[in-house]
């Protein structure tokens, strides 16, 4: 059941990155420029305040891990996040090779 679960949830982080990526597309090719849309941007739009309470939470905790970790993150490219995180969730959730030749207990 959990593998479900994580190669369900890898497969829609797929499908929103690769809306991300037509979505900025669509809009490099109308203004004839590259356009990219960070996470925070993304997140800003969606949610700000938790954003902003997100932020307040980890300076709390620790000054430096915002600038340094999150920050930078934050950043890059949506389309890029969301693949590389449903390409992960999906690599865990994968089914175990079957062993040839071997009973499995």
């Amino acid at each position: 059941m959990i593998r479900f679960l994580l190669r369900f949830l890898g497969l829609m982080l797929l499908a929103l990155a690769f809306i991300f990526v037509i979505y900025d597309g669509m809009k490099s090719i109308a203004d004839r420029t590259f356009y990219a849309t960070a996470l925070s941007q993304f997140w800003i739009e969606v949610h700000g305040s938790s954003l902003q309470a997100a932020q307040a939470a980890v300076e709390r905790l620790s000054g430096t891990l915002w600038s340094l970790a999150i920050g930078p993150l934050l950043e890059q490219p949506a389309a890029a996040i969301f693949a590389a995180l449903g390409a992960l969730l999906i690599v865990l959730g994968r089914k175990k090779k079957p062993l040839i030749g071997y009973a499995r207990d």
